[in-house]
Parts: C-alpha cells; sequence; structure tokens
C-alpha cells in the first residue's frame, strides 16, 4: 500500500475528477491541481506515458502531494496511431465536434474492416516531483470507427467509437458501463492492484 491518503490529480476537468476519484473509493481523497495552480504545463512528450509522467511531476511540485495523471486518447491503425497524442488538438482545438468530423472526413473510403482503433489510457503516479520510480499503468479499448455517430453520452470520440463487446457506440452506453469497460477503467483497475485496493 502507498504511504499517502491523498493525491492531486493532474487535471482541471471536473469530470475526470469525479470520475477517478469513484474509481479509486474512499481510501484516498484526490484533489485537483486547480487547488494549487492555474497553468498547465506544456505536452512536449512524444507518447502517451511521457505526456502522462510530465503532468504528474508537475502537479506534484505545485502541490508538495503525490499526483496522478492520466493522458490518453484515440488510436487509429489506419491512420499509423494517429490522432493519437493529439487527439484534444486534433482538428487545431476546435472542440469535439471538429475533431470528430476531420476524423471522418480523413477515414472517407476506407473500408469497415480496416477502421480499427483504440482508446489509449496512460496513468502515471508519483511520489514527489522527483520520483525516480513513476507507477505506470497502460489501458486499451479496443473497438473501431464508424461510419457516422451514434450516441448522446459521453464526449471526445465517443460517438464514433464501436463498442464490439456491447453491439454499439461509446457514446450508446450508460456512464456506469462505460466506467467498467474504458481504457480509463483498465488502467484505474491496474493502479488499484499496484496500490493494494483491489
Amino acid at each position: 500500500m502507498m504511504p499517502f491518503t491523498q493525491l492531486v490529480l493532474a487535471s482541471h476537468n471536473t469530470g475526470k475528477l469525479k470520475e477517478l476519484q469513484a474509481m479509486l473509493g474512499d481510501a484516498i481523497r484526490v484533489r485537483s491541481v486547480g487547488e494549487f495552480s492555474s497553468l498547465e504545463p506544456e505536452e512536449t512528450g512524444l507518447s502517451f506515458i511521457e505526456n502522462a509522467i510530465l503532468k504528474a511531476r508537475n502537479a506534484a511540485k505545485v502541490s508538495g502531494l503525490p499526483a496522478l495523471a492520466d493522458d490518453s486518447g484515440l488510436a487509429v491503425d489506419a491512420l499509423g496511431g494517429a490522432p493519437g497524442i493529439y487527439s484534444a488538438r486534433y482538428a487545431d482545438g476546435q472542440g469535439d465536434a471538429a475533431n470528430n468530423a476531420k476524423l471522418l472526413a480523413t477515414l472517407q473510403g476506407v473500408p469497415q474492416a480496416e477502421r480499427g482503433a483504440q482508446f489509449v489510457c496512460a496513468l502515471a503516479l508519483v511520489r514527489h516531483a522527483d520520483d525516480p520510480l513513476p507507477i505506470i499503468c497502460e489501458g486499451l479499448w479496443h473497438g473501431r470507427i464508424l461510419e457516422e455517430a451514434r450516441g448522446e453520452q459521453g464526449f471526445g470520440y465517443d460517438p464514433l467509437f464501436w463498442v464490439p463487446e456491447r453491439d454499439c457506440s461509446s457514446a450508446e452506453l450508460s456512464p456506469a458501463e462505460k466506467n467498467q469497460l474504458s481504457h480509463r477503467a483498465r488502467a484505474m483497475a491496474l493502479l488499484r492492484q499496484r496500490l493494494e485496493l483491489a
């Protein structure tokens, strides 16, 4: 068991804070980095793991607490893993609808069999800013990209992400179902094991 009762989440996203607190349970109190700083570190890494470590170290530095960071996105097979670490700013920071429109346009004419994709989540937990041994947990959620949006739930690329085991899009799942199946849920399950909270 890690020797702490609270940690700071390297995110200003209240939805993500709530989701991760629910997944971690009551043993650890999760606080937002927004309580300590409004500045976001520059994500200069070339992988989800590098960016997660960067964000975790920054959050630990500004808060003085152990820190957890999540870097996640969508990797499309036919696009060589793009949009990848640039998922949130795929359409130059114009938001989810623009990102989805760009992805659909880019995949125009790509047959169903070649539209495989996975949501990726890399979690990095550091005990302090200079922790030489961050805990890294990854989760992958395999599916494929639809030819048009379906569903009203979720956010980001959820309306375009087909979930084979449920025969629907990610945006057609209830929040509770998504929290059991998603890339973030899979990475968090590994983290809970590492922290002996499972």
